[in-house]
């Protein structure tokens, strides 16, 4: 949720915390905050978004090489200046910023009061450092031992950067259940959520391990130990990001990018797995357990919004293309049942950060209970990567807009390449039409791209007719349902329309009520194998005084005279709709938005990685 970057080395550490700030502000923008070290502890912080502790701070003295920063997403308290962090010990000795949620908070608070502390913040994070502080403060110990101590005391998810004014040449992080990420440069150090405040000085990372305590100093020193008191030994990586995807690069929006960088990375997620020559489908996260998942009995698919769109999607795939029974589940509702799961199953988790904290959990009981795990995820190195047996990366590069899009399709192609494969490999996709789908796949990046270029206009003119709605309901059917669901999402995060998605069929039973001249009603309408009956919804929102727009295929006449308004995508095969269907529906929702004056890259009370429950 929250955003946390700290600095130690030669350089300034002000202008490194405030970019690294912006940088994070996609995990939240509540309130932000810095604290920097030089010959005492100076804090500053402030309700609003980045920008507006920029503008705090002007004229202030802002040197120190060691200094931590912090971008809220409000869970225990209210978004105010009270509760930003950093958050000081009482001494005005500690510093700290946190990602998560400390779960015994309250009785750590009862406790510390009883001792005579005092609390100015509704917080748990202020919890946590006085916490520490009592812990130092009894024992006398250095910082990374009391921090260390503290945190065996500790229920819930952290990831935490620590100064201490007595210790001025000295960071300590540690984590668990929430992502951390040490970037190692020339006389050095960063840490971060994840490495887009990092990449600017140095490509080589460690991601700290669940319970892990790491203390840098400005000499260069490094040292992890677990909250065992163990040293451990970390594994360094080398990350594979371009600043310029990082940038806007033109686009008024990063959202706007992500749109249209869509052709691109559906074409990266497919590189090297697909060959449309040849006319086969290779992934190397499924060889080690190929035959283990050819033979699986069941399938469940874990996901929590856009995720979880994209499990229904994959639902229809496996189903119809493997023959292989699939359940979907959100991950939050999983985690809190007591779901029957077998050793002959696989267990699917998808997660664009690979951070979601019920993604996450639900993952840990299906392993335990001897279920072949795999996940889909777009960040390399995640939580969730590790954790399974296996899984693929869908490779579409670093999203920064709140609202999912180009995760979305890259989570769809690669769950189309699994179910192509394992289709093929359980003997239900005979080889002709195996091949046949894989060269319509390949084919999907430029329709994509021709899509954008000939849809985009008529989008912005059908959104400029919408903008004041205050409804509105999607109807799909099929491998479509999903994407009405998924564009009713997105309207929904961004614009603050109410928008529900529904199976056409099911608008009879309740949704035809709200039905009015008032009403916009989208209808993805590419479905061959359902045309008739789409069709037939489509009628019945007319005869109602509803206000039609309907995605089809281009060519498609019969309802271009129907429907009030057309977006037309390339024909491809049913089972592929779903990559091009989604796209106008994304820029829709893109252009209400703007026109209502929202935004977009960061909706209100959002954030894009969910790591606390």
């Amino acid at each position: 949720m929250c955003g946390i970057v700290a600095y130690i080395g030669q350089k300034q550490a002000y202008p490194i915390l405030i970019k690294g700030l912006h940088r994070l502000e996609y995990r939240g923008y509540d309130s932000a905050g810095v604290a920097l070290q030089n010959g005492g502890l100076r804090v500053f912080k402030k309700k609003g978004k980045v920008a507006d502790l920029e503008r705090f701070v002007k004229g202030q003295d802002l040197s120190g090489h060691i200094g931590i920063g912090h971008t809220r997403w409000a869970t225990h308290g209210k978004p105010d200046d009270i509760n930003a962090h950093p958050h000081t010990s009482g001494n005005g000795r500690l510093a700290l910023i946190h990602n998560g949620i400390i779960e015994n908070y309250a009785v750590l608070k009862t406790a510390l009061q009883n001792l005579g502390h005092t609390f100015q913040s509704e917080t748990d994070t202020e919890v946590l450092v006085k916490l520490i502080e009592e812990v130092q403060q009894r024992e006398n110990l250095p910082l990374e031992e009391a921090v260390r101590q503290a945190l065996t005391q500790v229920q819930g998810a952290y990831a935490i950067v620590v100064m201490d004014r007595e210790a001025p040449d000295k960071l300590v992080a540690a984590r668990k259940s929430s992502p951390l990420v040490l970037g190692i440069g020339t006389d050095e150090y960063l840490v971060a959520s994840d490495a887009t405040p990092i990449v600017d000085h140095t490509n080589k990372v460690i991601y700290l391990n669940d319970e892990e305590v790491a203390t840098v100093t400005l000499d260069g020193q490094l040292t992890i130990k677990t909250l065992r008191n163990e040293i451990t030994t970390p594994t360094i990586h080398r990350i594979e990001l371009e600043i310029e995807q990082l940038e806007k690069g033109g686009y008024d929006y990063f959202m706007l990018k992500e749109i249209f960088e869509q052709p691109t990375t559906i074409a990266e997620c497919m590189r090297g797995r697909l060959n449309d020559q040849e006319g086969w489908v290779r992934l190397g996260g499924m060889e080690e357990y190929q035959k283990r998942m050819v033979n699986a009995q069941r399938m469940i698919i874990l996901g929590c919004g856009t995720s979880w769109h994209a499990a229904m999607i994959a639902e229809y795939l496996f189903e119809e293309l493997a023959r292989l029974p699939v359940e979907v589940e959100y991950a939050s509702e999983f985690r809190y049942r007591n779901p029957v799961v077998r050793d002959k199953d696989i267990v699917l988790a998808i997660s664009q950060s690979g951070e979601t904290a019920d993604t996450f959990a639900a993952l840990e009981l299906a392993k335990e209970r001897g279920a072949l795990t795999y996940g889909i995820v777009n960040v390399v190195g995640s939580s969730i990567a590790r954790l399974t047996h296996s899984g693929s990366y869908i490779h579409v590069g670093v999203e920064i807009g709140v609202a999912s899009t180009k995760a979305f399709t890259g989570q769809v192609t690669m769950l189309t390449l699994m179910a192509l494969l394992l289709g093929y490999e359980r003997g239900y996709l005979p080889k002709s039409r195996y091949q046949k789908l894989v060269q319509e796949l390949a084919l999907i990046p430029a329709k994509a791209e021709a899509l954008l270029q000939n849809c985009h206009e008529k989008v912005k003119y059908i959104a400029g007719e919408f903008k004041d709605a205050t409804n509105a309901l999607y109807l799909g059917r099929g491998y479509n349902f999903p994407v009405a669901l998924e564009g009713a999402l997105k309207l929904k995060e961004i614009s603050y329309i109410h928008a529900e998605g529904y199976p056409a069929a099911e608008m009879k039973h309740g949704p035809i009520a709200l039905i009015d001249e008032n009403m916009p009603v989208f209808v993805i309408a590419t479905n061959l194998s359902a045309y008739d009956k789409i069709v037939s919804n489509i009628q019945e929102v007319k005869a109602r005084k509803g206000v039609v727009v309907a995605v089809v295929t281009e060519g498609d006449e019969t309802i271009k005279r129907l429907a009030d308004y057309t977006i037309e995508i390339p024909a491809t095969e049913e089972q592929l709709t779903p990559l091009l269907s989604v796209i106008p529906l994304q820029l829709l929702a893109y252009h209400i938005a703007v026109l209502r004056g929202c935004d977009v890259d960061q909706p209100r009370n959002l954030a894009k990685s969910v790591t606390v429950e």
